[in-house]
Protein backbone atom coordinates (compact mmCIF):
# COMPACT_ATOMS: atom_id res chain seq x y z
CA UNK A 1 0.00 0.00 0.00
CA UNK A 2 1.01 3.56 -0.61
CA UNK A 3 0.94 4.90 2.96
CA UNK A 4 2.29 8.48 3.07
CA UNK A 5 5.20 9.21 5.40
CA UNK A 6 4.66 12.63 6.98
CA UNK A 7 7.82 12.72 9.12
CA UNK A 8 10.88 10.49 9.60
CA UNK A 9 14.19 10.61 11.47
CA UNK A 10 16.56 8.07 13.00
CA UNK A 11 14.10 7.26 15.79
CA UNK A 12 10.55 7.85 14.57
CA UNK A 13 8.26 7.57 11.59
CA UNK A 14 4.91 9.36 11.43
CA UNK A 15 2.47 8.14 8.81
CA UNK A 16 -0.92 9.14 7.45
CA UNK A 17 -3.00 6.02 8.13
CA UNK A 18 -5.91 5.37 5.76
CA UNK A 19 -9.37 4.61 7.10
CA UNK A 20 -10.30 0.92 7.18
CA UNK A 21 -6.95 -0.42 8.35
CA UNK A 22 -6.22 -1.74 11.85
CA UNK A 23 -3.09 -0.53 13.63
CA UNK A 24 -2.48 -3.91 15.31
CA UNK A 25 -4.46 -7.18 15.38
CA UNK A 26 -7.56 -7.52 17.54
CA UNK A 27 -8.21 -10.76 19.48
CA UNK A 28 -9.37 -12.14 16.11
CA UNK A 29 -5.65 -12.15 15.15
CA UNK A 30 -5.95 -10.39 11.80
CA UNK A 31 -2.80 -10.74 9.72
CA UNK A 32 -3.19 -7.61 7.60
CA UNK A 33 -2.64 -4.51 9.74
CA UNK A 34 -0.73 -1.29 9.31
CA UNK A 35 2.05 -2.64 11.55
CA UNK A 36 2.36 -5.90 9.60
CA UNK A 37 2.38 -4.06 6.25
CA UNK A 38 5.14 -1.72 7.40
CA UNK A 39 7.34 -4.44 8.89
CA UNK A 40 6.87 -6.82 5.95
CA UNK A 41 8.11 -4.00 3.73
CA UNK A 42 11.20 -3.59 5.94
CA UNK A 43 11.87 -7.33 5.74
CA UNK A 44 11.62 -7.26 1.95
CA UNK A 45 14.09 -4.35 1.87
CA UNK A 46 16.43 -6.24 4.24
CA UNK A 47 16.26 -3.46 6.86
CA UNK A 48 17.16 -4.66 10.35
CA UNK A 49 14.98 -2.55 12.64
CA UNK A 50 11.25 -3.03 13.18
CA UNK A 51 8.54 -0.42 13.62
CA UNK A 52 6.49 -0.38 16.82
CA UNK A 53 3.30 1.69 17.21
CA UNK A 54 3.46 4.30 19.98
CA UNK A 55 -0.35 4.64 20.11
CA UNK A 56 -3.33 3.41 18.13
CA UNK A 57 -6.00 4.73 15.83
CA UNK A 58 -9.31 2.92 15.38
CA UNK A 59 -9.70 0.87 12.22
CA UNK A 60 -12.02 3.47 10.69
CA UNK A 61 -10.11 6.57 11.84
CA UNK A 62 -7.58 8.07 9.44
CA UNK A 63 -4.61 10.34 10.05
CA UNK A 64 -1.35 10.77 11.91
CA UNK A 65 0.13 7.84 13.78
CA UNK A 66 3.60 7.56 15.34
CA UNK A 67 5.87 4.51 15.00
CA UNK A 68 9.18 4.00 16.78
CA UNK A 69 12.26 2.42 15.25
CA UNK A 70 12.87 0.00 18.09
CA UNK A 71 11.37 -0.92 21.45
CA UNK A 72 13.35 1.56 23.57
CA UNK A 73 12.10 4.54 21.55
CA UNK A 74 8.58 3.13 21.68
CA UNK A 75 8.75 3.06 25.49
CA UNK A 76 9.93 6.68 25.62
CA UNK A 77 7.08 7.81 23.38
CA UNK A 78 4.49 5.82 25.29
CA UNK A 79 5.69 7.49 28.47
CA UNK A 80 5.08 10.90 26.83
CA UNK A 81 1.54 9.81 26.00
CA UNK A 82 1.05 8.60 29.57
CA UNK A 83 2.20 11.97 30.91
CA UNK A 84 -0.13 13.78 28.46
CA UNK A 85 2.82 15.52 26.82
CA UNK A 86 1.65 14.79 23.28
CA UNK A 87 -1.07 17.06 21.91
CA UNK A 88 -3.41 15.37 19.46
CA UNK A 89 -6.01 17.19 17.37
CA UNK A 90 -8.74 15.52 15.34
CA UNK A 91 -11.29 16.76 12.86
CA UNK A 92 -14.74 15.18 13.14
CA UNK A 93 -17.91 15.64 11.13
CA UNK A 94 -20.76 15.14 13.60
CA UNK A 95 -24.47 14.83 13.02
CA UNK A 96 -26.64 17.87 13.63
CA UNK A 97 -25.80 21.45 14.47
CA UNK A 98 -23.87 22.75 17.46
CA UNK A 99 -23.44 26.35 18.52
CA UNK A 100 -20.18 27.85 17.33
CA UNK A 101 -17.68 27.92 20.16
CA UNK A 102 -15.89 25.58 22.52
CA UNK A 103 -17.11 22.87 24.84
CA UNK A 104 -16.08 19.87 26.92
CA UNK A 105 -17.54 16.39 27.26
CA UNK A 106 -16.99 14.45 30.48
CA UNK A 107 -18.49 10.97 30.28
CA UNK A 108 -16.71 8.08 32.06
CA UNK A 109 -15.75 5.13 29.86
CA UNK A 110 -15.51 1.67 31.44
CA UNK A 111 -15.53 3.34 34.86
CA UNK A 112 -12.57 5.60 34.03
CA UNK A 113 -12.44 9.36 33.68
CA UNK A 114 -12.66 10.51 30.06
CA UNK A 115 -12.51 14.14 28.90
CA UNK A 116 -12.84 15.50 25.38
CA UNK A 117 -12.60 19.19 24.49
CA UNK A 118 -13.94 20.44 21.20
CA UNK A 119 -14.31 23.57 19.09
CA UNK A 120 -17.05 23.94 16.49
CA UNK A 121 -15.44 25.26 13.33
CA UNK A 122 -18.41 25.41 10.97
CA UNK A 123 -22.02 24.32 10.64
CA UNK A 124 -23.01 22.69 7.34
CA UNK A 125 -26.39 21.34 6.26
CA UNK A 126 -27.29 18.58 8.77
CA UNK A 127 -23.80 18.30 10.27
CA UNK A 128 -21.03 20.24 12.02
CA UNK A 129 -17.27 20.34 11.52
CA UNK A 130 -15.56 20.06 14.89
CA UNK A 131 -11.95 20.27 16.02
CA UNK A 132 -11.45 17.72 18.80
CA UNK A 133 -8.84 17.56 21.58
CA UNK A 134 -8.96 14.35 23.66
CA UNK A 135 -7.44 15.03 27.09
CA UNK A 136 -7.58 11.34 28.01
CA UNK A 137 -6.92 8.35 25.82
CA UNK A 138 -9.78 5.88 26.32
CA UNK A 139 -10.62 3.40 23.60
CA UNK A 140 -13.13 4.88 21.10
CA UNK A 141 -13.33 7.96 23.32
CA UNK A 142 -14.27 10.55 20.69
CA UNK A 143 -16.87 8.29 19.12
CA UNK A 144 -18.46 7.37 22.45
CA UNK A 145 -18.50 10.97 23.69
CA UNK A 146 -20.17 12.52 20.67
CA UNK A 147 -22.72 9.71 20.55
CA UNK A 148 -23.29 10.34 24.25
CA UNK A 149 -24.25 13.99 23.67
CA UNK A 150 -26.54 13.12 20.77
CA UNK A 151 -24.21 14.07 17.91
CA UNK A 152 -22.55 10.87 16.65
CA UNK A 153 -19.68 11.07 14.18
CA UNK A 154 -20.91 10.71 10.59
CA UNK A 155 -20.37 7.19 9.29
CA UNK A 156 -20.51 5.69 12.78
CA UNK A 157 -21.42 1.97 12.70
CA UNK A 158 -20.34 0.72 16.11
CA UNK A 159 -22.12 3.16 18.44
CA UNK A 160 -25.01 4.27 16.21
CA UNK A 161 -27.31 2.86 13.55
CA UNK A 162 -27.03 3.83 9.91
CA UNK A 163 -30.75 4.64 9.84
CA UNK A 164 -30.18 7.35 12.44
CA UNK A 165 -28.16 9.51 10.04
CA UNK A 166 -29.54 12.00 7.53
CA UNK A 167 -26.17 11.93 5.75
CA UNK A 168 -24.96 8.49 4.66
CA UNK A 169 -21.17 8.80 4.87
CA UNK A 170 -19.23 5.88 3.42
CA UNK A 171 -16.66 5.98 6.21
CA UNK A 172 -16.25 7.21 9.76
CA UNK A 173 -15.60 10.93 9.40
CA UNK A 174 -12.88 11.17 12.05
CA UNK A 175 -9.35 12.21 11.12
CA UNK A 176 -6.22 12.63 13.29
CA UNK A 177 -5.09 15.96 11.86
CA UNK A 178 -2.17 17.16 13.97
CA UNK A 179 0.44 16.16 16.56
CA UNK A 180 2.73 18.22 18.77
CA UNK A 181 5.41 16.82 21.08
CA UNK A 182 8.99 17.15 22.24
CA UNK A 183 11.21 14.60 20.53
CA UNK A 184 12.41 12.12 23.19
CA UNK A 185 15.97 12.07 21.82
CA UNK A 186 16.74 15.43 20.16
CA UNK A 187 14.35 17.39 22.46
CA UNK A 188 13.26 19.39 19.41
CA UNK A 189 9.61 20.41 19.16
CA UNK A 190 7.84 18.36 16.53
CA UNK A 191 4.70 19.92 15.08
CA UNK A 192 2.86 18.06 12.30
CA UNK A 193 -0.35 18.98 10.55
CA UNK A 194 -2.05 17.38 7.55
CA UNK A 195 -5.16 18.09 5.53
CA UNK A 196 -8.33 16.07 5.29
CA UNK A 197 -8.40 12.86 3.24
CA UNK A 198 -10.02 13.07 -0.19
CA UNK A 199 -13.23 11.26 0.80
CA UNK A 200 -13.95 13.72 3.62
CA UNK A 201 -13.11 16.65 1.34
CA UNK A 202 -15.55 15.32 -1.26
CA UNK A 203 -18.29 15.13 1.35
CA UNK A 204 -17.74 18.80 2.16
CA UNK A 205 -18.00 19.76 -1.50
CA UNK A 206 -21.31 17.93 -1.87
CA UNK A 207 -22.99 19.71 1.03
CA UNK A 208 -24.04 23.34 0.91
CA UNK A 209 -23.63 25.72 3.81
CA UNK A 210 -26.63 26.28 6.08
Amino acid sequence: MNIPIVYEDDSLVVLDKPSGLLTVPTPKKETRTLTSILNNDLIEKDIAYRLHPCHRLDRDTSGLIIYAKGKSIQQKMMELFKLKKIKKTYIAFIQGGLELGEGEIKIPIDGQEAITRFKVIENKKDFSIVEVFPLTGRKNQIRIHFKGVGHPVLGERKFAFRRDFKIKAKRLCLHAKSLEFEHPISKNKISLDIGLPQDMEKLLLKKKNV
